[in-house]
């Protein structure tokens, strides 16, 4: 309780609750004890009664579900508490300060809770046995007795999805027995809902996770190296420090029953950080291993990263199929736990080479999302991770790019199933980039750097001018389905390399191998809250990253307008850092001096690479008048060449567009080619067998005016216009004319035309001689509707960093 003594004006005093209710010193856990649906405070004139004072001035704010007292004074108590003092003093400086009497209507008075007053009585709702159990969070702790002796618990949220298999487990006076699962101790109300609760402690102080109640004392002990030995010296040096009274420690030595205070927890946590290396505990660490030797265990297991990977819980679908079994995470990634949506929602991802569901895939709702923004801002200002120095950083990408590269046969299926990518291509370019781009990031982490700057000196005194790039904070990510690991790397790999925490939102069509790379990031050693995946809509997970005012970058690769729509929602937000790779109309340009042979080639890669569904796929071709009909020819005669077919075919050149709307539309768009006059030479129409097929399809003598020269189909359809020989300005005049501006393309043997045409094109990427070849060294964006702001390179990085100068005199 704050007070601010001034012998002028009176004292006034900050109260944790909305004053008449809850007076008394436990407000804030009386508050969710008693399911109060407001939350907030009082500035109130200070009497000699009990916080009876006229009030100054009051603010609340909802108390979500699951809700802690640390939540709700992280989110609103404290930082509006603060501005709400300034407020106060300012008021009663300008004289206005009111002193609005109190009712007693509705008035209550909660003391200092006692333990033996927090036993958990059963009769009751789930609800309520939350409220009771989230209010006596920490202090006293909420308790029952299990097998004769108290237990307490701590952790709780309401339960709203299915509930988990368990072991049972008899609480004595609860007419249902409780459930010990993998995710914690499941607990019935009389309503027949459901709650759970992270953590247990025993009587002896001993605090472990709900989940382990049957299995506590069956982890084996692990053998100390000489380095090990080392650092559990220097531990017994400090535990010695703080137990000044303990002549010895030694391995039976329990921390709490030698004289240890939770003030004492926060000193052996620092004192660890500060003299291990930059060690990371969390005081649950010394609450679930009080005595010496299983503190030391614990912090071994914690230094081998073994803890990590034993922690993480994951449901999986699991499917026999291209000769493995596979496993996929379908749950949201948020904190470094796979955990159902808050309302329980899920959907249906569907494999699109048949139309069947893979499986229900949580749907993100907007209390998701900000949980997710909760954790990454945590980890990002409290965590390890901001305090990780740069190299250590790159070692846990460098780790990550081996564990991508290790399950890629497993990643490439994923994709294949989802995205219905070839699983050959997938196996390159879907996951074989992901493993490039992510070691090539990794080795950028200790060369971000700043510069020194010459700057007029102050005479007498000197000068020093230098920068700093900082990262952002917390970075959203929206990526498309075309590639749906690809594009996770393309811009969490620079994001997290310049040190920034992210929340990644995948396409609603393909979140498999996103949910599955969220995976692997807890087996490469990244803390909690640095990397957070959110399955759902647009509509819903991704307009609020896009307003949401605790992300201070959003990074989009998506359609035009789409783009337009969140650079809005950012700028009215908080005016956050924005990248967008948006549509494009890709032009490719084929002179007739060309290696006719090889335009051939790379023309069809250019259109028909990944089924079309590539941001930069040439979107129309020009072709020199006296080529045009042999290159026609070619084109067809190859494409009557390839395969289509099931992705999971090693032969299969063409496998099945990505979702079922996705095909309608294209086939739409051919239909509208037709209309408007142009020549459907091949295809235009859906592959007779089951799931999501397209021929590829050919259509020439498309004029500028037409829907095809102007929109992009973002499918396997090449759309062909000739012009007249010789005409390099007039091509170019053609090519211009379109709002987008990603890729574009030439053929020609003459090198000087190549580079004429390179710098007339307004294009982010022009090739000469050769399509979609990109790598993870090379900036890649585009201009105009395309968007702006770069993914790969060294350009890539200034996307996520910010810029500080600092000047000083000497």
């Amino acid at each position: 309780m704050d007070i601010i003594d001034s012998p002028k004006h009176g004292s006034i005093i900050y109260h944790p609750s909305i004053l008449p209710r809850h007076r008394g010193a436990s407000a804030i856990n009386w508050t969710l004890i008693m399911g109060d649906k407001k939350a907030g405070f009082s500035v109130f004139w200070a009497d000699d009664g009990l916080d009876t004072g006229p009030i100054l001035l009051q603010r609340s704010c909802d108390v979500e579900p699951n809700d802690t007292v640390d939540a709700l004074y992280n989110r609103f108590l404290f930082p509006e508490g603060i501005k709400a003092m300034v407020e106060a003093v300012q008021l009663i400086a300008d004289g206005k300060a009111p002193r609005i009497p109190q009712p007693e209507e509705g008035a209550t008075y909660e003391g200092i809770q006692k333990k033996e007053n927090a036993e958990i009585s059963w009769d009751q709702s789930a609800e309520v046995l939350h409220n009771w159990i989230r209010g006596h969070d920490k202090v006293p702790g909420a308790w029952t007795e299990i097998n004769g002796q108290m237990v307490t618990f701590y952790g709780s949220t309401l339960l709203n999805s299915s509930v988990p298999p368990g072991e049972p487990l008899e609480i004595k006076g609860a007419k249902k027995p409780g459930l010990v699962t993998k995710n914690g101790l499941v607990l019935f109300g009389n309503d027949g809902k459901a709650l759970m609760v992270r953590n247990l402690q025993f009587e002896d102080g001993k605090m472990i996770p709900a989940s382990q109640y049957f299995s506590a004392g069956e982890t084996s002990v692990v053998e100390l190296t000489a380095e090990e030995v080392k650092v559990a010296e220097t531990i017994k040096v400090i535990w010695a420090g703080i137990l000044s009274n303990v002549p010895i420690i030694e391995d039976s030595t329990d921390f709490f029953k030698s004289g240890a205070s939770s003030m004492d927890v926060a000193r052996l946590v620092e004192e660890i950080r500060q003299k291990c290396g930059g060690l990371q505990l969390q005081n649950e660490d010394v609450y679930m291993a009080t005595k010496f030797e299983d503190f030391i265990q614990k912090v071994v297991r914690k230094l081998r990263g073994e803890d990590q990977e034993a922690e993480l819980v994951v449901d999986y679908v699991s499917k026999e199929v291209n000769e493995m079994m596979v496993k996929m995470p379908y749950q949201c990634f948020i904190n470094g736990q796979f955990t159902d949506a808050d309302d329980g929602k899920t959907y249906d991802t569907i494999n699109p080479t048949d139309g069947s569901t893979i499986c229900k895939v949580s749907y993100a709702s907007l209390a998701d999302v900000d949980k997710a923004v909760a954790a990454a801002k945590d980890a990002f200002e409290n965590g390890e991770w901001g305090r990780m120095n740069a190299r250590e950083r790159g070692r846990l990408m460098y780790r990550l790019a081996d564990l991508l590269e290790e399950n890629q046969e497993e990643l490439a299926t994923i994709e294949a199933l989802d995205s219905g990518a070839v699983y050959t291509l997938a196996l390159k370019t879907h996951i074989g980039m992901s493993v490039q781009t992510f070691r090539y990031f990794a080795g950028w982490c200790d060369k971000i750097q700043g510069s020194t700057i010459p700057i007029n000196q102050a005479r007498p005194n000197r000068n020093l001018t230098f920068t700093k790039k900082e990262p952002l904070g917390v970075c959203a990510i929206i990526i498309p389905w075309n590639y749906p690991l690809m594009m996770l790397a393309w811009k969490s790999a620079a994001c997290l390399a310049a040190g920034n925490t992210l929340v990644l939102k995948p396409a609603q069509v393909t979140p498999l191998t996103a949910l599955k790379f969220a995976e692997l990031s807890v087996k490469a050693g990244f803390p909690k809250g640095v990397i957070n995946i959110i399955p759902g809509s647009g509509g819903i997970a991704g307009q609020r990253l896009s307003e949401h005012p605790d992300i201070r970058k959003l990074g989009f690769t998506g359609s035009t307008p789409i783009g337009k729509q969140i650079m809005k929602s950012c700028a009215v937000s908080n005016l956050k850092k924005v990248s967008l790779e948006l549509g494009g109309k890709s032009p490719l340009i084929i002179f007739n001096d060309c290696e006719l042979e090889k335009a051939v080639r790379m023309g069809m890669g250019a259109v028909f690479f990944n089924k079309g569904e590539n941001c930069i796929a040439a979107g129309r071709l020009f072709v020199e008048e006296s080529i045009h009909d042999e290159f026609v020819t070619r084109v067809v005669e190859e494409i009557k060449k390839m395969k289509i077919g099931d992705p999971l075919d090693r032969s299969t050149d063409h496998g099945p567009q990505n979702h079922k709307a996705h095909l309608e539309k294209l086939l739409q768009y051919c239909e509208t080619g037709v209309k408007e006059g142009a020549t459907l030479v091949y295809g235009g129409r859906q592959v007779q067998r089951p799931g999501f097929f397209m021929e590829p399809t050919v259509f020439t003598d498309v004029e500028d005016h037409m829907y095809l020269a102007k929109e992009e189909s973002f499918g396997p359809i090449m759309v062909i216009s000739k012009f007249q020989n010789g005409d390099i300005d007039g091509v170019l005049q053609r090519a211009n004319n379109t709002e987008y501006g990603l890729a574009s393309g030439v053929f020609t043997r003459d090198i000087n035309k190549a580079m004429y045409v390179s710098e007339k094109l307004e294009a982010g990427t022009v090739f000469i001689n050769t399509y979609n070849k990109t790598d993870v060294a090379a900036p890649f964006g585009g201009v105009k509707q395309s968007g702006f702001g770069k993914d790969l390179g060294e350009e890539a990085l200034n996307e996520y960093l910010k810029t500080k100068t600092v000047t000083l005199e000497y």
